[in-house]
């Protein structure tokens, strides 16, 4: 039996084992068929990406800018929401301890009559009345007190103010803009009252001005000058309620001129909000600067900068201190007054008429034209410094000897010089070539040779200069006085001259200058040039003259 059973479990074995083999050789080709399908697709996909890799770039910039404006819009959000939260703290805060407050006072002054000392017990009934009515008068006494002026006793207790810190405000050319043009809303009342001075004072309506004239001197000869002016404060504050009640009143000396209002636009491109932002950096830099400049000038006139400036103000107020202390106020009113009329309607319009007499007699006109701002006083530093060294170099020089990096002009004796030494032998050109007038220091440029490809010759920062025969390049990266980085080019030679600008992206007309010669496929630009304007007239004149001087000699010959 044992035999029999062992036969019969090697046969199921026997019979197990194909079984076996056969499902993992089925499972072999599944996983086979998978991973050729799934290389398939991998490649399907590679050249989709591949194809489609353009597609996607702008599809990305897309996303990229909503990102962007997205998170702009979040942050002003989450701005508001702190500010909220803030409010609602601060509200709970006052109630909290308004609450403590009268939690506090309220028991004190009921429990008031209770908390004193008890005296001892009379012995008749009679007594005890009386003391319990004086307590009940006295308490509710306190507690009229206390709802009548509880109030204003807690407004003098002493308290450390809380400090509150301004946040600053992110960079936005939106806020800038807006905040440019509610400054401009500001002072247009301002202006508007200034420049209808101006016109009393230069007589622009001859009917108005005499009037006010003749209304002003009636005023300040019967002393009323002060009240006078009251009134018409009044008067233009009734003004302008009529007008803020829907009333449509208009008087002006002037006739006001509307601007045209451009809708805010909510989409710009980035090249609009660049040139949003250099417009209203420009305007800020122009009235920061006219700012600094009558700033500078009251405190130099103040700090005796210029002494004989600065005496007549001292003369003037030593008058005006002797004139008030000996006169009395009326006759000293009396006195400001007429000379304020006659001074605005009459020498003010003489002085505009007639410039020479301004210039001569208007003493607050030469005080104030005459005073230097801080930068006037660092040029003139400036140009004494360079006098002196001049002066100290010409008074040195003995014999026909030149200085150290320096060459002689023959007809002036003038020294002309580079960064580097002296000009002609930096350049390898005549003595007698030498920069203009216009350019003797140079003009700060960099040169772009697009016909070079490796980056140190591809763009050079250097100095440019105008002689009368040459167009002259120095490269600040040459060492020791070597010429090989310089440029020379020869105006005669020159094709084609424009004004050029580097990058089309920013707004302007650029601040390069494109020149062409037959040597070079390419233009070469001079980039990067703060006075371009004043660069490309010199050398554009000083090329003209060469080629009409050329022009006028080949029929001769």
């Amino acid at each position: 039996m044992r035999k029999h059973l062992e036969r019969i479990q090697s046969n199921e074995e026997v019979v197990s084992r194909p079984r076996v083999s056969t499902r993992d050789s089925e499972e072999l080709r599944e996983a086979e068929g998978e991973q050729s399908d799934a290389q398939a697709s991998h490649a399907s996909f590679s050249a989709a990406l591949h194809d489609d890799s353009r597609t996607d770039l702008n599809e990305v910039k897309g996303h990229l800018e909503i990102a962007l404006l997205e998170k702009h819009f979040l942050e002003e959000e989450l701005k508001k929401l702190r500010e909220e939260s803030n409010l609602e703290r601060e509200r709970s805060r006052c109630s909290e301890l308004e609450q403590k407050i009268n939690d506090v006072l309220k028991p004190r002054l009921e429990d008031s009559p209770s908390q004193t000392p008890k005296a001892p017990l009379p012995s008749t009934s009679a007594v005890s009345g009386t003391d319990k009515q004086k307590d009940t008068w006295s308490s509710s006494f306190r507690k009229c007190l206390y709802d009548r002026f509880g109030v204003y006793i807690e407004d003098f207790r002493f308290q450390q103010e809380e400090q509150t810190v301004e946040t600053d405000e992110p960079l936005s050319a939106k806020r800038l803009t807006e905040n440019m043009r509610r400054l401009k809303r500001g002072l247009k009342p301002l202006s508007n009252f200034k420049r209808n001075l101006t016109a009393l004072s230069s007589w622009y309506s001859v009917y108005t001005s005499a009037i006010a004239f003749i209304v002003y001197m009636y005023a300040a000869w019967h002393g009323w000058a002060v009240p006078m002016f009251l009134f018409l404060a009044i008067v233009r504050l009734s003004l302008n309620y009529l007008i803020a009640r829907g009333w449509r009143i208009q008087w002006s000396i002037v006739p006001e001129v509307s601007e045209p209002v451009e809708p805010p636009k909510e989409d710009l491109t980035v090249s609009e909000k660049f040139t949003l932002v250099l417009d209203v950096a420009q305007k800020a830099q122009n009235l920061f600067g006219r700012m600094a400049n009558r700033l500078e000038k009251i405190k130099n006139l103040f700090i005796w900068v210029q002494p004989e400036l600065t005496q007549k103000l001292y003369v003037g107020l030593w008058l005006a201190f002797i004139s008030s202390c000996l006169l009395p106020f009326k006759l000293l009113g009396f006195f400001i007054g007429v000379y304020a009329g006659i001074k605005f309607f009459v020498i003010d319009f003489l002085f505009k008429s007639c410039p020479k007499l301004r210039q001569r007699f208007d003493t607050p006109f030469i005080i104030w034209t005459h005073l230097p701002t801080d930068l006037q006083l660092k040029e003139r530093g400036g140009s004494t410094l360079t006098r002196r060294v001049t002066l100290s170099s010409g008074r040195g020089s003995v014999g026909p000897a030149a200085p150290l990096g320096a060459s002689r002009d023959e007809d002036g004796g003038r020294y002309s010089s580079t960064k580097r030494g002296a000009f002609h032998e930096v350049f390898n050109l005549q003595e007698s070539e030498r920069p203009l007038t216009v350019c003797e220091s140079g003009w700060r440029c960099c040169l772009i040779n697009r016909d070079r490809k490796s980056p140190t010759d591809y763009i050079r920062n250097g100095y440019l200069y105008v002689t009368e025969n040459h167009l002259c390049f120095e490269s600040s990266s040459s060492r020791s006085g070597s010429s090989k980085r310089n440029k020379v080019i020869k105006l005669a030679d020159i094709t084609d001259i424009q004004k050029y600008k580097v990058l089309s992206v920013l707004p302007g007309s650029g601040s390069g200058i494109s020149i062409a010669t037959p040597s070079t496929t390419k233009p070469m630009v001079f980039g990067a040039m703060i006075h371009r304007d004043e660069a490309f007239d010199a050398i554009f004149n000083q090329h003209t003259k060469i080629v009409s001087a050329a022009t006028a000699i080949e029929p001769e010959a």
